[in-house]
């Protein structure tokens, strides 16, 4: 029988343990977290009359981690709903509903010897079959079930998750030396599809691969600090984006872990290491044990590395004066070598520019560079098994935008290396033998395909998942079909078709209008279907505004009507077309781009979908047939249900959506907000998202695709709009909105009521676009919505005038 994870336990609710049962329900599974039995009452019970034996006292510490996770920020949860699926409990009274669970996961705290007597108590109760595992993140997994029978070691193993593990990819398994591998092969499986996670295998190691790499890489960049003396600005200008790294670079990272966590982990590596060299590198600095000790212990103290003060002009940001213990304002690093590498161009280019510049900058970026790679490169096999699972890792675990080897390769390994002997350093000798058999990369890329080399030398193909499809490998072998500035539509094989949008941050211009109205033609003569996706940051973050204000200010009127005529006819286009479409979002999928996807016969969305019509913070209404789909969606189910029905409260709460231009957190929520409906579909996998929405494609054209019907759709009229407009003058009577405010939402309330029609007024799709289109216009005119336009553009927020 197939395997599967229908219900959970995690046990302990502290941080960690009520955020992977927070995720587990984001996954639909049905999750126990059980914590101990409290030992005292508190002040609320003690009041209330009630005893240690009672049910809600006994099972406290699971039931206030629960409710913690509704306002915790950013949220664990897709939707406050799915906190539904987690049943708080306790050790004691409810250890034996772990008989009905498929897996459970131990999130307590991390001493091996508490660990043990743990799994020693929850083997009484377990099943065999049961999957049980760790997320210890560097507790020794074959230590802590010694003493546990051979049908339950084979049936544990590691899962180690990064935190939150909502948004964190990384999950390392990390089997022990008994694990069943069919447990593995399921576990990896599962961790992909169902959580939506980047999965790596690590060996049962201090620190497994990506704590253990990059806590080694935090250590030497506080050594080369010191040594060099730089400052705690200039090292995170040194070690962020420009070398592929968060904003958050190096000690807003620390800050945000926590200089306690930061301790424990070296301090853990420090002890459980055998190589003395090694051992040294991970000796803590006395400067961070000061900081530990004063509680200076980052953002959850509320100063680290960095202090934010309230003062009477605002809140400032202080960085610590690691010499005097003492905080002074925080001045913007200038580097002349930071900002010559990234006027050199892509990350690669960056990176060799700063590696080898000989400013100090660059002898610093060199040297903690050289230093993590050539660990990385010694550790292997220790930690993990290829060089693969070592970047994944890094680029998961702690979001690096290349891994130590591709670093590597991107500086060039043979002329690195050469410095690196120059300089006295050791190499490792599988690297020297890759080398002196004249091969000059880790990687290597043929049609579309990667390869990597082994330990042994060989030349590997790199593992994908077969839901691992990227137009980038589609475009290494093949032309596009179609193409412009804006877009290009690429064949991803099975006769389904690919819309890439590619315009600066996939902003809709006339280049994307042009090619979805040339890829629609395309498709429907040469292809099943069309998906519309791609792999930048963000599915699409609105229209051009630039042109937009532009073309208002030079009052280009006849140019703007054109573009948002053709972008509603392509609205309609997409809506009606002969040959399945399914829309791809993720990331930010705003104004323009949420319009393109609404009239699609399927949205299949990322979870992490943030998804909405943004457009009055820029002083207009959706124009490009958003305003016209969310009424149609808003009423049409419910006209068709019963034709008589007061269609207002729909009408209400589609003006609610639009005028306070609500963003989904998730795609989840985007269901709630009305913008994904029944038939839609959401992929936990990013990397799955493009493979999946090709095979909606492919199933909604073996079940014989067809287009929806043109229908008109019934309004509420001017008695709807009198209603919208009394609120909208109530809000504005009450200070909530300005004046501009209530112009804008008169203007959308009278294409969401249908305009001064009779109630229950049957007009067609393009009598509302109309309507649309010309509150856009009109908008676009005011000067004060060129001011929210110029605003955004400039200051990248809204602005209320």
């Amino acid at each position: 029988m197939e395997r599967r994870i229908q219900k959970a336990a995690v046990l302990g609710s502290g941080v960690m343990g009520a955020a992977i049962a927070a995720h587990l329900a984001n996954a639909g599974i049905q999750t126990y977290l059980l914590d101990i039995v409290p030992h005292a009452l508190t002040e609320q019970e003690e009041k209330k009359g009630l005893t240690l034996e009672h049910p809600a006292v006994r099972s406290r510490i699971a039931a206030e981690s629960k409710a913690r996770l509704l306002k915790t920020k950013p949220a664990p949860l897709y939707s406050k709903k799915n906190a539904d699926l987690i049943i708080p409990g306790n050790l004691e009274d409810d250890v034996s509903r772990l008989k009905e669970v498929d897996w459970i996961v131990e999130a307590i705290v991390e001493n091996l010897e508490i660990k043990q007597q743990l799994w020693k108590k929850i083997e009484r109760f377990w099943t065999e079959g049961t999957i049980v595992s760790s997320n210890t993140s560097g507790v020794s997994i074959n230590k802590m079930v010694e003493g546990r029978s051979e049908a339950f070691r084979r049936h544990f193993l590691g899962t180690h998750f990064f935190n939150p593990p909502r948004y964190m990819k990384l999950l390392e398994l990390v089997p022990g030396n008994d694990t069943d591998e069919n447990v593995i092969a399921f576990m990896k499986r599962f961790g992909e599809r169902e959580l939506g996670k980047g999965v790596v295998l690590a060996k049962d190691t201090p620190n497994f691969i990506a704590n253990r790499i990059g806590t080694y890489g935090l250590l030497v960049t506080f050594e080369e600090m010191q040594n060099g003396g730089f400052g705690i600005e200039e090292v995170d200008v040194m070690t962020g984006t420009v070398i592929g790294r968060p904003k958050s670079a190096t000690f807003r990272t620390l800050d945000m872990v926590g200089l306690d966590t930061f301790v424990h982990v070296a301090a853990n590596v420090h002890k459980n290491v055998a190589d003395e060299q090694e051992k040294a590198a991970f000796v803590v600095p006395e400067l961070l044990h000061k900081m530990v000790e004063k509680g200076w212990l980052g953002d959850k103290t509320g100063q680290g590395f960095y202090q934010k003060k309230k003062t009477p002009s605002g809140r400032e940001i202080l960085s610590l004066d690691y010499q005097e213990l003492t905080y002074i304002p925080m001045k913007k690093a200038k580097l002349p070598a930071v900002e010559q590498a990234k006027a050199a161009g892509g990350l690669k280019k960056r990176l060799k520019a700063l590696v080898y510049s000989p400013s100090r900058e660059g002898q610093f970026t060199w040297n903690i560079l050289k230093k993590v790679l050539l660990y990385s490169a010694a550790k292997l096999p220790e930690i993990a098994d290829d060089i693969v699972s070592v970047d994944k890792a890094m680029k998961w675990g702690f979001n690096w935008e290349l891994g130590p080897f591709e670093t590597w390769d991107a500086i060039g390994v043979k002329e690195s290396v050469a410095r690196m002997k120059q300089e006295g350093e050791t190499i490792p000798q599988w690297v020297e033998t890759m080398l002196s058999a004249g091969q000059t990369s880790f990687y290597q890329k043929e049609n579309g395909t990667t390869y990597y080399h082994t330990l042994a030398g060989e030349r590997q193909e790199e593992e994908r998942a077969r839901e691992w499809l990227k137009l980038s490998a589609y475009k290494e072998t093949a032309k596009p079909i179609l193409s412009n500035s804006g877009a290009s539509l690429i064949d991803i094989g099975d006769g389904v078709a690919c819309l890439e949008f590619h315009s600066p941050n996939n902003a809709i211009g006339f280049d994307i209008v042009d090619m979805l109205f040339k890829s629609l033609d395309e498709v429907e003569k040469n292809y099943r279907g069309l998906v519309i996706g791609n792999e930048a940051k963000n599915f699409c973050v609105g229209a051009n505004l630039m042109m937009v204000l532009l073309e208002a200010q030079d009052d280009n009127w006849d140019d703007i009507n054109y573009l948002v005529h053709r972008f509603q006819q392509a609205s309609l286009a997409l809506k009606y077309s002969k040959k399945p479409v399914v829309s791809a979002p993720f990331g930010m999928t705003l104004g323009g781009g949420a319009e393109v996807c609404l009239p699609t016969a399927k949205i299949q969305a990322a979870a992490e979908t943030y998804m909405g019509l943004v457009e009055v913070g820029v002083g207009v209404i959706p124009g490009g047939g958003g305003t016209k789909e969310v009424i149609w969606r808003a009423t049409k189910g419910i006209d068709a249900i019963d034709p008589k029905a007061d269609l207002q409260p729909f009408v209400n709460k589609a003006f609610e959506t639009i005028a306070m231009a609500k963003v989904s957190t998730s795609a989840e929520e985007a269901r709630e907000l009305g913008f994904l409906r029944r038939g839609d579909a959401i992929s936990m996998n990013r990397d799955h998202l493009l493979y999946d929405a090709k095979q909606s494609v492919l199933a909604l054209d073996m079940a014989g695709y067809e287009p929806p019907r043109q229908e008109k759709i019934r309004v509420v009229g001017a008695d709807g709009k009198a209603v919208l407009n009394l609120g909208i003058y109530t809000m504005r009577q009450g200070g909530y909105i300005s004046d501009h405010d209530a112009k804008i939402a008169k203007k959308l309330a009278h294409v969401l009521s249908g305009g001064d029609v009779n109630r229950n007024t049957y007009v067609t799709e393009q009598y509302l676009l109309d309507l649309e289109r010309e509150a856009f216009l009109s908008l676009c005119g005011e000067p004060k919505s060129q001011e929210r336009m110029h605003h955004m553009l400039t200051k990248g927020k809204p602005l209320r005038n």
